[in-house]
């Protein structure tokens, strides 16, 4: 991004819609809302959020939503209410300016590969209200025929796919706890039942997380998404759980993120 242009990058999440103002890499202003579960408010959001802190200087607008999408359409996300929905196409009538949506995730790997770990070669997997993932092959965002990085659709359990499995252990923790609460605090809590949910989560992330070490040996697996709060702690963890489910002989370094906000700069980098 030359001189003083500015992007608009929106990070839509199952949970939290975050709209920021990006120049040269570096927020300067950042709005952040509950992402709403009806399609007309989410947009009309999404677009109140973008009128607010849009510049002349704008030259165009980034989006990382949910997958699976492909050519600006967002097909069929789990969490949220955007079913074939052409976003680019909206966004670009309403603001007439350029407009590029891309994979959430997809976007966290390009903040990581500009600005982040840098490596050539490694996944980066979103644990956020879903799965999502990201793949760089030589210093490349690897899309196959266009929807590949679906990492939460790896079949992991008994027929269970890795996002059914992440959904469960927070079910579980509702019905067991009376509400879902943070890992880190989770882990904190110390008790049968709180051990019980950890122990499910580990065990599957570990499985998922070596599945996919073991077809592509990347050089880092970054994790990414609200798990993050979970420090080292649980980091630990499963490092000692993917060894378990790894064939390779060699251990791949598995770090959180250290981007503060990879999926805004990952979607400022689209424009």
């Amino acid at each position: 991004m030359a001189g003083n242009k500015e992007v608009i990058a929106v990070d839509l999440g199952g949970t939290n819609l975050r709209v920021a103002l990006v120049r040269n890499n570096r927020i300067l202003k950042y709005i952040k809302k509950k992402t709403p579960k009806e399609k007309n408010i989410l947009i009309k959001e999404m677009e109140d959020s973008i009128s607010e802190i849009i510049t002349k200087n704008v030259k165009g607008i980034g989006v990382g939503s949910p997958g699976p999408l492909k050519d600006g359409i967002i097909k069929n996300p789990p969490n949220i209410a955007l079913r074939n929905y052409n976003l680019e196409k909206e966004l670009k009538n309403k603001f007439k300016k350029k407009a590029v949506i891309m994979n959430d995730v997809h976007c966290v790997a390009l903040a990581e590969l500009k600005l982040g770990c840098k490596k050539n070669n490694f996944i980066v997997i979103g644990l956020g209200t879903g799965v999502g993932g990201g793949i760089i092959i030589n210093g490349e965002l690897y899309l196959g025929e266009g929807f590949a990085g679906e990492l939460g659709g790896i079949i992991l359990d008994n027929g269970k796919s890795f996002e059914k499995l992440w959904q469960e252990s927070r079910e579980m923790m509702e019905k067991n706890l009376g509400k879902e609460i943070l890992v880190k605090d989770l882990i904190k809590m110390n008790s049968p039942e709180s051990n019980l949910i950890l122990e499910h989560m580990i065990n599957y992330l570990g499985q998922g997380i070596a599945s996919l070490i073991n077809v592509f040996d990347p050089e880092i697996v970054i994790l990414n998404g609200g798990l993050k709060e979970a420090g080292e702690a649980l980091l630990k963890r499963i490092r000692q759980e993917v060894k378990k489910y790894s064939v390779l002989p060699k251990e791949t370094p598995i770090k959180w993120s250290v981007l503060e906000h990879p999926g805004i700069i990952g979607a400022s980098l689209l424009v």
